[in-house]
């Protein structure tokens, strides 16, 4: 990897680029498809913030952002924060997932959110040691079966 890490739309150009992102196939429990996060997109337009993840000119991950949701329906509690993240297997432990992380935040703190949130699978072998790493703390929630992680932005940068 060069380590020049950078973000790109996802567009008629790069669309099969992003979905041959493909994680370790004992990871495929944890997280959806690509595919299915661009169908997601498609129909959430208003919240959905996607991205390829590239190494230079190569595709390394894909990540999904969900930008002021309202969370719990009811009109009062919007939330933004990292909806996906898929890191190609032969990318994983380089700092991907780091920068995919990052740059979420950057852009929820650019939006003027002040903290990030995050779901995820709970099991062995699953990504929350990776999210608490980072400084995710556990609300004690859970959305759809997943544990909520949340990640204070004026504390972390």
């Amino acid at each position: 990897m060069t380590n020049i890490l950078r973000l790109a739309p996802i567009t008629p150009a790069n669309i099969d680029t992003a979905l041959a992102v493909k994680v370790r196939p004992d990871q495929e429990r944890f997280v959806s498809p690509v595919v299915k996060s661009l169908a997601e997109a498609y129909v959430h337009p208003q919240i959905a913030w996607p991205r390829l993840i590239l190494d230079g000119d190569r595709p390394v991950g894909f990540l999904m952002a969900f930008i002021d949701i309202d969370w719990d329906g009811k009109g009062v509690d919007f939330r933004s924060g990292l909806w996906r993240l898929n890191v190609a297997s032969d990318a994983q432990g380089r700092g991907v997932g780091r920068f995919a992380v990052e740059s979420v935040a950057a852009e929820v703190r650019r939006r003027g959110g002040t903290q990030m949130y995050v779901t995820w699978e709970p099991g062995e072998g699953g990504p929350e040691g990776f999210y608490r790493k980072l400084g995710f703390q556990l609300t004690g929630e859970k959305s759809g079966g997943q544990t909520v992680g949340v990640l204070d932005l004026t504390r972390h940068s």
